[in-house]
C-alpha cells in the first residue's frame, strides 16, 4: 500500500518528495495516518481493559511478561514490548517485593539429618522431592502459623495446615494430606531445615513408615531450602502484605484461596515454562 510505504519511509526521505514520487498528495496521506492512530488507539484501550483484568485477576503480582504470555495464552496477538508500554503508560506496576521472617522457632544443635537435597532443586519427576517449611500471618486476634509441603517437580503446593500453635501436629497434619493425596513411592526426599518441629521425634518416625528419606538445610542456611522460603515471599508480597486480617478465620480463607484457586491453578511460574503448577504436572502425565 502507497500510504504504509511511505509511513515506513518517511524517516529518511521527506514526505513531500515520497507523495510526489507516488503521485499522492501529502493531505490524503495525513489523513490516512491520523485514522491508522485512531484505529491503533481504539486497539490499545481493548487490549488495557485486558490487561488490566489480569492484573486484578492475578492480585497485582505479574510484570510484563507474564501478563504478554497470559495474553498469548488467551489467544490475544500482541508483542511484549506494546504490553510493557501501556503498563509503564498506564501505571500498572506488580506489587513490589517485601522481605519476610521465617517462622522458625528454634534449631536443634545436632541435626537428625544431613542435606541430602543440596541444593539441588531441579527434579525429573513428580513425588521425588518434597520440601517444607513454616511461617506466620499476623492478625488481629494473634497469628496464625502455616506449614506447607511443596513438591520440586512442579512447585505444586501438595500439603498445608494451619493453626494458632506453632508446634509438632502443624507440620505432621501437613505432610500427612501431601501422603494421602500423593501417594509417594518409598525413597522420596523431604527437605526442610533444622526447626525443632521437623526435627522432632515424632517427625521423624512419620517419615520412616513412609520410607521417605528426611534432609536437612545447613544451620542457618536459608537458601539451603529457596524453594519454599520464595512460596512464602509470593504468598506474603501477593497477599498477606495488603490485607488487615480481623481475625485468623479470614486468614484461614483468603490463604486456602491463594494456594489451592490461585497458586497452584492459575498463578504461571517462570521456571515452569510459564505454566501453572498442575498444568506442568498434567504435561507430564499426558
Amino acid at each position: 500500500m502507497k500510504y504504509q510505504f511511505i509511513q515506513d519511509h518517511e524517516d529518511t526521505h521527506r514526505v513531500t518528495v515520497l507523495c510526489e514520487a507516488l503521485d499522492l498528495k501529502r493531505s490524503s496521506y495525513y489523513d490516512w495516518r491520523l485514522r491508522q492512530q485512531s484505529e491503533r488507539e481504539k486497539q490499545n484501550a481493548v487490549l488495557l481493559d485486558k490487561i488490566r483484568m489480569i492484573h486484578k485477576a492475578t492480585r497485582e503480582s505479574y510484570g510484563a511478561i507474564k501478563t504478554w504470555k497470559q495474553l498469548r495464552a488467551s489467544g490475544e496477538h500482541c508483542g511484549l514490548h506494546r504490553v510493557e508500554r501501556l503498563r509503564k503508560k498506564h501505571g500498572i506496576e506488580a506489587k513490589r517485593m517485601r522481605l519476610f521472617r521465617s517462622a522458625s522457632s528454634g534449631r536443634n544443635t545436632e541435626p537428625v539429618a544431613d542435606n541430602v537435597l543440596n541444593r539441588e532443586f531441579t527434579v525429573a519427576q513428580p513425588d521425588r522431592v518434597w520440601v517444607g517449611d513454616i511461617t506466620f500471618i499476623a492478625t488481629r486476634k494473634g497469628v496464625l502459623f502455616l506449614a506447607t509441603i511443596i513438591d520440586l517437580y512442579s512447585r505444586q503446593v501438595v500439603g498445608w495446615s494451619m493453626s494458632n500453635k506453632q508446634d509438632r501436629y502443624l507440620v505432621k497434619d501437613a505432610l500427612l494430606m501431601a501422603i494421602e493425596a500423593r501417594k509417594p513411592a518409598s525413597g522420596l526426599i523431604h527437605h526442610t531445615d533444622q526447626g525443632c518441629q521437623y526435627m522432632s521425634r515424632d517427625y521423624q518416625v512419620l517419615l520412616e513408615a513412609h520410607e521417605i528419606i528426611p534432609s536437612a538445610s545447613r544451620k542457618g542456611n536459608c537458601h539451603d531450602n529457596a524453594v519454599a522460603e520464595s512460596f512464602f515471599s509470593h504468598l506474603k508480597n501477593e497477599l498477606i502484605y495488603h490485607r488487615d486480617f480481623m481475625n485468623q478465620d479470614e486468614a484461614r480463607s483468603a490463604i486456602f484461596d491463594y494456594i489451592e484457586v490461585f497458586y497452584n491453578r492459575q498463578r504461571l511460574h517462570q521456571t515452569l515454562d510459564y505454566k501453572t503448577p498442575i498444568e506442568y504436572e498434567m504435561m507430564k502425565v499426558a
